[in-house]
């Protein structure tokens, strides 16, 4: 009985847990793209590894 409550604690935790990670990276997501579209999209480079290159001349 005891050992129920506990699972059952612990697995209610973790979700919450879980879900508020989820949240804010959703959150972190969505920012990104207001301000993306809020400020423009900057000019694209050609990336390499998702970096940017650098142009030299």
């Amino acid at each position: 009985m005891r050992t129920k409550l506990i699972l059952a604690i612990l697995a209610a935790i973790i979700s919450v847990v879980g879900t508020g990670i989820w949240f804010l990276i959703s959150e972190r997501e969505g920012a990104k793209e207001r301000r993306e579209k809020f400020f423009g999209s900057t000019q694209e480079y050609p990336t390499s590894g998702g970096e940017k290159m650098k142009i030299e001349w």
